[in-house]
Order: structure tokens, then C-alpha cells, then sequence
């Protein structure tokens, strides 16, 4: 899990590059919160627009600037999970966390892209796709006391304060959270495993051979899709297969598929005149794949362009 940084480093007159230097690490927090970069980013720079409306004379009375922060970006992000959970209903098709690239495959030198090494995300078993759609049937105080708790390491008085209950509280949210992340999780597979699998799988999407698909797929896998027309998953091993290999016959010919991170795990990403259309991250037990996420919004493939 990411360890927590000691927050309020430099003091009570804190310069710029003190208070900055929190900045990778309010990324890691709203990225976690909102399963979105954009809206982290977003959430982040509210952050700071609020303490830089403060006076110097306010500024220096903050003993820890870098709780300071974390508390503000928490709260931010508390309020957008409310109103994000209502926008997610109306939500055309399924809703799904946005992916993210391994960080050495991040996009440089493009303009909009996203390139300071603050921004970046560090990947761990806290930003698998499987954790965050968990977070995501979860309510915003119960992720918020998860999140702050289990993966930054907050003690629950801290995480009481910045969510406005009491500790006894939050501890009985982050343990309702723990019961639902359990209840979803797959048994543990080797990233050898997964990778080999993810390829065996992209050779036989590439040939359109639903035999090795089905073969591949769990009997009651899930294939979801995020934009492109998807609107509800497709249930079922067989179902799936058969929808991809339809996918394969019709996709131009200068469509390619590639191996790339996905959150943190092995995936493919669909390249069309080397501009990415899709980002495909998957679950896998017991030696198949039980769960696909598609996504095809390209707000949310903005990490992965490649122009």
C-alpha cells in the first residue's frame, strides 16, 4: 500500500517548493477518492487556490501545512463523491474508473498532456481497476475513511476531523469498506501469470478464434464497457467471446493491439493511426479471466494519447 508522507515538513513558514512537494501526494489521495485524474487534478488545484486565498499571517499560524492540505483535498473530495455518485447514475452506459498508464509509459512532450513526474500516480494494489470499481459501490464516507486510513495510514482521529464524525465512526465505515473489498476479491495471481494470460488472450482476440477466447474466459465472466455504445456488461464466458471476435472482424486494419500496465497490471490498449481508442484492464482467477473492463471514452483516455 503507498506510505503515508509526514505531512508538515518545514515547518510553520512554509515556502513554496515545502508546500508543492505535497502535491504528488494529494494526486495519490483524490486519484484514489474519485477514480478519475481529471477530477484529482481538479480536486488538487482547488486545494491550493484555497491556500493561497489565505493571508501570510494565516498561512504561518498552519503548524502543518501538509495536513492542512490533505484535510482541504479530503473534503473536496467528499463533496464531489456525493455529487459524482448522482452525475454516475445518469451516466450513459456504465460508469468505470479511468485508467492509468505504467509510469514510464506516460506520454511526454504533448501538448495537454499530463507530463510533471508530481502528477503521476504511483501504482500499487490500491489502484488495480478490480479496487477502484469496488470503491466505486461503496458510499463517499466509507471511501474516504478506507482510503485515508488503510492506504495512507491516517489514524482514525485524523480521518474523524477531516470527515466531521467521530473516530468510532470511521472505524466502523473503513471496516464495512474492508467487508466489501473482500467479498469482491479474487484470489491472488502472479503478475507472470496474469501477463501471459492477458497475451494468450490478445493473440486469440487477434485471430478471432473464439475457441481460445472461451477457453480464456471464465463461464461467467464480465465484460464491461465504457463508451464507444457499450450500454449494459455482457454476462457470460461465451457471450463475451463471441461479442470480441465480432469486435475483431470489424476493427479497421490498421487497428493494433498492444501489452501495456494497466493501473498497475497487465492490459491491452487499442491503437488506431496510433492514437489510442481503448484501454482493456482485466481480473483473473483460477488461471482465466473473470472480469474485462473496455474503456472507450476518450475523456478518459487522455494519459494514454500518444501523439
Amino acid at each position: 500500500m503507498t506510505t503515508r508522507s509526514g505531512p508538515g515538513e518545514g515547518g510553520p513558514d512554509p515556502g513554496l517548493d515545502v508546500i508543492m512537494s505535497e502535491r504528488r501526494q494529494l494526486i495519490n489521495l483524490t486519484y484514489r477518492l474519485l477514480g478519475s485524474l481529471a477530477e484529482a487534478e481538479d480536486a488538487v488545484q482547488e486545494t491550493y487556490a484555497r491556500w493561497y486565498a489565505m493571508t501570510t499571517q494565516q498561512q504561518e499560524a498552519i503548524a502543518s501545512p501538509g495536513a492542512w492540505l490533505t484535510t482541504v483535498a479530503s473534503r473536496i473530495c467528499l463533496n464531489l463523491l456525493g455529487s459524482a455518485r448522482a452525475r454516475r447514475e445518469t451516466y450513459v452506459g456504465e460508469w468505470i474508473p479511468e485508467p492509468l498508464p505504467d509510469p514510464a509509459e506516460w506520454p511526454s512532450g504533448r501538448a495537454g498532456a499530463t507530463t510533471d513526474p508530481a502528477d503521476r500516480v504511483t501504482l500499487d494494489e490500491s489502484i488495480s481497476m478490480a479496487f477502484l470499481v469496488v470503491l466505486e459501490s461503496m458510499t463517499p464516507a466509507e471511501r474516504v475513511a478506507l482510503i485515508l486510513h488503510d492506504v495512507f495510514g491516517y489514524p482514525f482521529a485524523e480521518v474523524a476531523e477531516i470527515t466531521g464524525r467521530t473516530p468510532a465512526a470511521c472505524r466502523q465505515l473503513a471496516s464495512t469498506a474492508r467487508r466489501r473489498v473482500r467479498a469482491a476479491q479474487a484470489p491472488a495471481t502472479t503478475t507472470a501469470r496474469q501477463a501471459a494470460i492477458v497475451r494468450d488472450f490478445k493473440q486469440a482476440w487477434e485471430a478471432s478464434d473464439i475457441g481460445a477466447l472461451i477457453g480464456l474466459l471464465d463461464p461467467g465472466a464480465t465484460l464491461t464497457g465504457d463508451g464507444g455504445g457499450a450500454l449494459r456488461p455482457i454476462e457470460g464466458g461465451q457471450q463475451a467471446a463471441r461479442l470480441l471476435v465480432d469486435i475483431a472482424r470489424a476493427a479497421p486494419g490498421n487497428r493494433r493491439l498492444l501489452e501495456r500496465t494497466v493501473n498497475g497490471q497487465p492490459g491491452l490498449v487499442a491503437l488506431q493511426d496510433g492514437v489510442t481508442v481503448a484501454v482493456y484492464a482485466f481480473e483473473i482467477a483460477g488461471g482465466r479471466i473473470t472480469r474485462i473492463w473496455a474503456i472507450l471514452n476518450p475523456g478518459k483516455l487522455r494519459p494514454w494519447s500518444t501523439g
